[in-house]
């Protein structure tokens, strides 16, 4: 079996139509790329079109300002995408002319573009036989190989890039790149595969030895972090609240939320509004104070479940100057802050 002409033969009949497939104009794959980390297609596949339509090339994207590409990514995650996306393409606008770079090594220079998007790129506009590997590739490989090397692991990182890169169509790198990721995307899924219709089914490894459930292997993730954020919603007199933007190098860096106090568990309402942070926060202001949601709004992460307070704090004047509640909706914000804004309902 040829096994890089199956899989493109099997992607020339069963391939979505997708807008970024039908160019080779590195600017509209570079974008698809960054969106279609770590998010379905289905997901991702507006916001793309979205992006496309605001800024049509990488000089409208560079004169767009970071506020403005943050709230069109609003409700994506992984917020350093899209910062990396806007300091990316002023890079190239500034550098590099508005052209991109035409080679893998090139192309890793730029910030947010790793080996896979790196080898996406090289392939799919420049034909450079670079090979792709994400969660998709790992998976065909290692069930058809029958490979148990953990995929997370440096060993595996090695082993699978190499693999992928001797099974490469040289002569048409792009079309096989993508045809590896759309097969693990829609036949060899993760979980239950109808394997009776795959076209690799005559020679796969964990077909024939029941290892389809098991493979490919992980090694056990970091333990996941509880953390407990307390947002303080001030509501004035004059239809104003307090706005902040997030500084150093978290997730959520320039987003926009409501002044938070971070507690090392949860606290009862007394507890908490005669702390000390609070109580910093609230000193010489007269004001109600009240909780919104009784049970914690949890809001998972890949790597922290944060247990979510929001406080309302009534006050005639704010300790310091406000936006107006109807302003809300113009900044960059998580989505959790989003969805509290949408369901509170401000009195404008």
């Amino acid at each position: 079996m040829n096994f890089s002409k199956t899989l493109t033969n099997w992607y020339s009949i069963y391939k979505r139509d997708l807008p970024w497939r039908n160019t080779k104009n590195p600017y509209n794959v570079w974008l698809s790329e960054i969106i279609l980390q770590q998010t379905q297609i289905n997901q991702g596949l507006p916001y793309y079109l979205a992006f496309i339509d605001e800024y049509p090339t990488v000089f409208d994207l560079a004169n767009a300002n970071e506020t403005e590409v943050l709230k069109l990514w609003q409700g994506l995650g992984y917020y350093s995408r899209a910062r990396n996306l806007h300091t990316t393409a002023n890079f190239i606008v500034n550098e590099f002319d508005g052209k991109f770079p035409k080679t893998y090594k090139e192309l890793l220079q730029l910030k947010g573009v790793g080996d896979y998007t790196a080898s996406a790129i090289a392939s799919i506009c420049y034909d450079e036989p670079t090979a792709v590997v994400d969660g998709n590739v790992y998976r065909v490989l290692a069930r058809f190989f029958g490979i148990d090397t953990p995929i997370n692991s440096t060993r595996g990182i090695k082993e699978f890039k190499a693999l992928a890169t001797s099974l490469i169509d040289k002569k048409n790198p792009g079309d096989y790149n993508q045809a590896i990721m759309e097969f693990g995307a829609r036949q060899c899924k993760p979980k239950n595969p109808d394997c009776t219709v795959c076209p690799l089914k005559g020679s796969c490894y964990a077909l024939h030895h029941s290892k389809i459930e098991t493979l490919p292997l992980k090694l056990k993730k970091t333990k996941v972090s509880t953390k407990y954020f307390n947002f303080l919603v001030f509501i004035s007199a004059d239809k104003r609240t307090l706005f902040q933007k997030r500084t150093g190098n978290g997730i959520w860096k320039n987003l926009y939320q409501f002044p938070l106090v971070e507690t090392k568990s949860e606290l009862t309402p007394e507890q908490f509004k005669n702390s000390p942070k609070v109580a910093s926060i609230l000193k010489g202001i007269a004001f109600e104070f009240s909780l919104y949601n009784t049970t914690d709004i949890v809001h998972k992460l890949s790597h922290q479940h944060l247990h979510t307070k929001f406080w309302i704090v009534e006050v005639n004047s704010l300790p310091e100057k406000g936006i107006l509640y109807r302003d809300l909706q113009n900044y960059p914000t998580p989505v959790l802050i989003n969805n509290f804004i949408d369901e509170f309902k401000f009195p404008i």
